[in-house]
């Protein structure tokens, strides 16, 4: 374990990375709730592009429009000749939050009209926002690895900079371009560090670790990210970005932007979060550039996302490079010597007309046919039966989920969800039935498959991964209307990236329309919506439906989804958790898929539930072993004192009380508010 040398005034903590030790600020396991993304305290309507600019033009504030925000001279600046020549402030014209890039105060529409008022009454803006900044203990914690880590560029001799170059895969990246990207070597975790700056290269804001794990010749990468991954938004490379740069090639990795940029020359910056999540907050950066091309990466995963971050961009400027043979990711095709200037000249635009011809569609019919595992979505690791079955899950489908009461519907779709979730699915939960504290207990639960009742000790080191999952809750409950609902499911896409919404269940929106109407024709109304939902935004949506009241010893069909036939027309899967009752013993349940659009297959598996962990699935072979190593592996390492070496490193354990198992899971996690 490595044991850094520095002075006991500076608290510090160990943490894992690729299986070994990193020391760091005392902050760096613990994010505050208030690094999270800003949320509202009560919901708060969105601005309409429309509103944004009356109001603007009632303000007598000249502003123009950009691709994806509006352009106004900034609030925030003091010298008048600032505000006159440089638009700074720039306000998204979808959710109407707003970014000062030259000050960095940024905030919601509702911000921006009281800084308004404030200026009109001669209140001095900047120093307003100025005020009561919380300490910013993630850029401290990043700054003590920064000072333990080398420049790769010149490590001890230059043996020791080609084997660590090696190690990832970068031997040919030359040296001053390391150098001029500042990436950096923390030998002793071996480990890349890769800086993210202000985006004037002021000061260092966070930064991202980059291991290798060697499986024989095939190479794995494992990142992690300081602060965690929705805490922070930059694009590494951001700082040497010129004013006058029109073009820029979009990466999902730190070492394609690397490459790319030696072998082209182009200005590359690498998103935060790969292909998981392109960040609004990031968007006012990216609007001075007249061309964008994307290239994040070679499986189908990737050009899905390059797809819909496109979208976000505007289509109209936007280029992207389609997998395929000869185009793979940046790093390998840079490895294998191929021309990247001339494979980024190949990317296709994003826009294509209202009609299109076979030979538009040509080469990506070929890349679903050439790749027939990834075009089946993503496996379930939890239920491989159900992979069998349906193949994989998918975006832009709607599947139908359905089964008596009582039965463990919620439980289930919380396991289905989170094995989900955890391969990097982005999820929203809209769970109308049950609390939210009540369901992150069940899935922190499964999570951890066992209960956390009888190990409270280890609650924060299962609560802090569980809490990096891509994971939202509405908050929702009971009784909701339809739009409010589609609203909010549209903004979190948006916002997040959300590729599964949840939705348990159907029922709860019918009360709110009026009586008069038709029960089954609201009914219809709300399947729909999801079903144009589900298209339009390239999402899956997961919805539960109560069955019809039938006799408890028939088992359910199709036909038994309450409502019309519309629901199980829509729906591309439709999923029934049988449960069949025995006169002696609890009874048997499984799960019978009746429906399945992509390929057709349908049929039944059995499921045993375990009721310590509240599971379904019977964990795969090796995974509770493995578990119980990374326990063990954390518990032998960590001492058990505090050492003068480390300042107090050890984490402080929670003690057991009976207030910390009802509100904790919930605290932690990242609501979506309408």
């Amino acid at each position: 374990m490595w044991s850094p040398v520095c002075s006991m005034r500076i608290p510090v903590a160990r943490w894992c990375f690729g299986g070994r030790w990193i020391c760091a600020g005392n902050h760096a396991c613990r994010q505050s709730k208030k690094d999270s993304f800003p949320l509202p305290e009560r919901p708060v309507p969105p601005a309409s592009v429309t509103e944004i600019r009356q109001y603007l033009r009632a303000q007598n504030i000249p502003f123009h429009d950009g691709y994806s925000c509006i352009h106004v001279p900034s609030l925030f600046t003091e010298e008048p000749q600032l505000v006159r020549q440089n638009y700074s402030l720039f306000i998204d014209k979808i959710t109407g939050f707003f970014l000062c890039t030259a000050t960095l105060v940024e905030g919601n529409w509702q911000d921006f009209q009281a800084s308004v008022e404030l200026r009109h009454k001669g209140a001095v803006v900047g120093d307003l926002e100025k005020t009561d900044m919380p300490r910013d203990h993630a850029a401290e914690d990043a700054k003590h690895i920064w000072e333990r880590s080398l420049p790769l560029w010149e490590l001890l001799d230059e043996q020791e900079t080609q084997e660590a170059k090696a190690l990832f895969g970068i031997s040919r990246v030359s040296n001053s371009i390391l150098k001029r990207f500042c990436v950096r070597y923390l030998r002793t975790a071996q480990t890349l560090v890769f800086p993210w700056f202000s985006p004037r290269g002021t000061s260092l804001k966070g930064l991202k670790l980059l291991g290798v794990d060697r499986q024989g010749e095939a190479v794995h990468y494992v990142e992690n990210t300081l602060p965690r991954p929705s805490a922070y938004h930059n694009l590494f490379g951001l700082p040497l970005i010129n004013r006058r740069d029109t073009e820029v090639v979009l990466t999902g990795r730190e070492l394609d932007a690397l490459v790319l940029h030696q072998a082209t020359g182009l200005p590359t910056l690498a998103l935060p979060r790969g292909i998981s999540c392109l960040p609004p907050a990031l968007l006012p950066y990216l609007e001075q550039f007249k061309k964008i091309t994307l290239w994040l990466g070679e499986d189908l995963r990737s050009w899905e996302a390059a797809k819909h971050f496109a979208r976000k961009l505007n289509l109209k400027r936007c280029s992207l490079v389609q997998p395929s043979d000869q185009q793979l990711c940046p790093l390998e095709a840079f490895t294998h010597g191929k021309n990247l200037s001339k494979i980024l000249c190949s990317a296709l635009p994003a826009a294509h007309k209202s009609i299109i011809s076979f030979h538009q569609l040509r080469e990506e019919v070929f890349g679903e046919l050439a790749n027939v595992d990834q075009v089946a979505g993503v496996k379930w690791t939890r239920f491989p039966e159900l992979n069998k079955l349906l193949k994989g899950h998918r975006k832009g489908e709607l599947t139908v989920f359905t089964g008596p009461t009582g039965s463990g519907k919620t439980t289930f779709i919380s396991e289905y969800a989170l094995d989900l979730c955890i391969q990097g699915v982005n999820t929203l939960w809209g769970s109308f039935e049950i609390s939210n504290v009540r369901l992150a207990k069940i899935m922190l639960t499964q999570f951890a498959m066992g209960r956390m009742e009888e190990q409270l000790d280890k609650f924060d080191e299962w609560a802090d991964k569980f809490e990096d999952l891509p994971l939202y809750f509405m908050t929702f409950h009971g009784q909701q209307n339809i739009k409010t609902v589609i609203d909010t499911m549209q903004h979190a896409v948006y916002m997040y990236d959300i590729a599964h919404v949840v939705i348990d269940n159907l029922q709860f929106m019918m009360g709110q329309e009026s009586l008069t109407v038709d029960r089954l024709a609201v009914q219809d109304f709300i399947v729909g919506a999801f079903r144009k939902f589900a298209t339009d935004s390239s999402c899956h949506v997961t919805l539960v439906i109560h069955p019809r009241k039938e006799d408890d010893e028939k088992e359910l069909q199709t036909a038994s989804i309450f409502g019309s036939a519309k629901a199980s027309q829509e729906a591309d899967n439709v999923l029934i958790l049988q449960d069949k009752k025995l006169v002696t013993g609890p009874g048997k349940r499984y799960l019978q898929i009746s429906k399945n659009r992509f390929d057709g297959d349908v049929g039944i598996f059995s499921l045993e539930f375990n009721k310590n962990s509240l599971m379904f699935s019977t964990p795969v072979k090796g995974t509770a072993a493995k578990l119980k190593k990374v326990k063990d592996s954390d518990n032998g390492v960590a001492p058990k004192k505090a050492s003068a070496s480390d300042g107090g490193a050890s984490k402080k354990q929670r003690t057991p009380s009976p207030k910390s198992t009802a509100s904790a899971p919930g605290t932690s996690q990242k609501p979506i508010r309408s």
